[in-house]
């Protein structure tokens, strides 16, 4: 049996919202049982990925540097939206974390090829 494909999608800035994090534990546990894992980041969710984030207390912990652990689970396939980053005046050397960016056709591209998608 083969493993399936997951499609993880984030649209959401990281904090005020819970949705960041648990789209990052689902991700680490979907890895962990064997699936193979791609992540998108598109819109307000290029906001995860910015390189040292402080948030208050109030707004929730700080997980981005989790971000980093992406690779010891086999998750390779982390895409962002080339027109969110532009729309949101950041470049690649503003993220955590090394990322493929294409542009939203190819990422829809990507995510159609995927056996599940899960929005966040």
């Amino acid at each position: 049996m083969s493993a399936k494909s997951v499609g993880i999608i984030n649209t959401t800035a990281p904090y005020g919202l819970s949705n960041g994090q648990e789209s990052l534990d689902l991700a680490l546990a979907t890895a962990n049982f064997g699936q193979e894992v791609s992540l998108f980041f598109i819109d307000d969710g290029v906001f995860q990925l910015v390189k040292y984030q402080q948030p208050i207390p109030e707004q929730g912990k700080n997980y981005s540097k989790t971000f980093p652990a992406l690779t010891f689970y086999d998750i390779d396939n982390i895409y962002v939206c080339e027109q969110s980053l532009n729309a949101r005046r950041l470049v690649l050397t503003d993220l955590c974390i090394e990322v493929i960016a294409l542009p939203y056709e190819e990422l829809s591209a990507h995510m159609m090829q995927l056996d599940h998608l899960m929005r966040f």
